[in-house]
């Protein structure tokens, strides 16, 4: 049912972009008058149920054709989504300008917004639009429609939001962000009025941009569905929109790779896409983060607050350096469990603070994988015993009493008393190695009990070592090639240790080292 369904729709909406690229081709266009010429992507259904790729030209009258900018508010609750706005407007502000001195016609559609705009000539001009008989009832939402699309390819029931913490969910918008200019000539809306003034103005074909594709840009009375059930010629510029998607929700990809999903939804169901090149000639948009290295953090242990100090590590070292973070936690009901622990399929790096937990078994079958994969990780303090239960775990849970030895190269077997601080220095032949770069080893010591881990593996490269009084010294950094894998563990950690810019730094510059990634200050 599906497959025919969406054949008959693909076959309706070819048709019409045909013919109207086929009637601007019949009529010679004069010196006044420009034309669109774009490359227009659609999935086209197979009798097999599957999609093929297929790509058409379009020539669309500029005067016939008016863009929508859907939702590019000032702000937004998410604070991943009005960053990605805010990247994004810049371009788009390009693109406008570029299709209005062409003649096409700028709608602009920040819902909930208008008051900002109530006595402006921009929101007059949509006000005076003569409302117009629709085929379908042009309703404030348009939600999924299931007798002609499929359920959306990600999970948003979360709300969408991939940051971390969680942000509050409010309405947090007042306009449309400035960087994007409202001109007079242009139009101002978030209702059916866009689609009279279109009418009025005898417009058939419409450019949607803006977001969210999976909300507003799919379901407002401007955009994609309704505006395709209203017969008018739909195509949404595809590296002009972003979506409401957590990478910690299904399907667990990068959240750059959840918006291509839904992009792909709107070309199999809905309307050809096409990007702003067609209007600007230079490259597609893309965003930063869908170059970013990801790190996910595994963090489940009771003794060092590192539930706390990672995260923030996070967000005061890498971020600010492109590097994305996912942070998963164990259960608060159940220590064990690592819910969402599935975004380490899409993970650059895999960062383990853990002590003695026994995860689900499917659970730590990722880890496996994912260390198998040749992929680097980063270890500490309790990571030396992150999955050693001692043979103490609930069926159907699993453990891996030999992740210190044959991941981290260590050999954990106890720790020297609490209290007593370690003095550091760097190990001999250390010196000059990255991680080491800008770090005052003797600047800090060790805030934690001294862990026993001697001997190491023969393939590790100790950094840094840790002393006490009379006992025999310890590695407490060092780095570890395990198959392909790039491995870095320290047992420092402690709460007090992330107060040092020195271990702050250390920590730092491991993770780089790791992801062979090279930061920008």
């Amino acid at each position: 049912m599906r497959s025919q369904r969406s054949i008959r729709l693909f076959q309706i909406v070819r048709t019409l972009l045909l013919a109207a690229a086929a009637a601007s081709m019949a009529n010679p266009v004069s010196a006044d008058e420009a034309t669109l010429k774009l490359a227009a992507r659609q999935q086209e259904p197979q009798d097999s149920g599957e999609f093929k790729v297929a790509e058409t030209a379009l020539a669309w009258d500029a005067k016939k054709t008016a863009i929508v900018v859907c939702d590019m508010w000032d702000k937004h609750w998410c604070a991943g989504a009005t960053r990605r706005v805010a990247e994004m407007a810049p371009r788009m502000n390009e693109v406008i300008v570029a299709a209005r001195d062409q003649g096409v016609l700028i709608i602009h559609c920040p819902s909930s917004c208008l008051d900002f705009y109530k006595d402006t000539p921009m929101r007059k001009l949509a006000e005076q639009a003569p409302v117009v008989e629709t085929k379908i009832p042009l309703e404030r939402w348009c939600h999924l429609d299931t007798n002609h699309e499929s359920a959306l390819p990600i999970d948003d029931s979360d709300g969408g939001c991939d940051c971390w913490p969680q942000c509050k969910n409010y309405q947090a918008w007042t306009r449309q962000i400035d960087a994007i200019k409202i001109r007079e000539g242009d139009a101002v809306t978030d209702s059916a009025e866009a689609y009279f003034l279109m009418k009025q103005r005898g417009i058939d074909n419409v450019i949607v941009m803006g977001v969210h594709t999976n909300m507003c840009v799919l379901g407002r009375p401007f955009s994609i569905r309704q505006m395709a059930n209203q017969g008018q010629n739909v195509v949404l510029m595809r590296d002009m929109t972003d979506t409401m998607y957590n990478s910690r929700m299904k399907p667990f990809v990068p959240h750059v790779k959840g918006t291509d999903l839904v992009i792909e939804h709107i070309e199999k169901y809905w309307c050809p896409t096409i990007t702003s090149t067609a209007l600007t000639g230079k490259p597609a948009f893309t965003f930063a983060e869908a170059t970013q290295p990801h790190v996910v953090f595994m963090i489940g242990e009771r003794e060092y607050e590192t539930n706390v100090t990672l995260p923030e590590f996070a967000r005061k070292q890498l971020q600010p350096r492109g590097v994305r973070c996912t942070i998963i936690h164990a259960d608060e009901s159940d220590k064990n469990n690592f819910a969402g622990l599935a975004a380490l399929k899409t993970a650059d790096l895999l960062f383990v603070s853990v002590r003695r937990r026994s995860p689900p078994k499917e659970q730590l079958d990722l880890v496996r994988e994912y260390v198998a994969a040749g992929k680097p990780v980063v270890g500490i303090r309790t990571a030396s015993h992150a999955f050693h239960t001692k043979g103490d775990h609930p069926d159907g849970h699993d453990e891996w009493q030999e992740f210190d030895a044959e991941i981290l190269g260590g050999d954990y077997h106890g720790h020297h008393a609490n209290g007593i601080t370690s003095v550091l220095k760097v190990a001999e032949g250390a010196p000059g190695h990255p991680i080491l770069a800008g770090v005052s080893v003797d600047s800090f010591t060790g805030g934690g009990s001294l862990y026993q881990v001697s001997p190491l593996a023969k393939t590790t490269l100790p950094l840094v070592i840790g002393s006490i009084p009379d006992h025999p010294a310890e590695p407490v950094a060092w780095t570890h090639q395990h198959g392909k894998s790039r491995v870095f563990y320290t047992s420092l950690g402690h709460v007090n240790d992330f107060k040092s810019e020195a271990f702050n730094r250390l920590l730092a510059n491991a993770v780089f080292w790791a992801l062979d990634y090279h930061a920008d200050e």
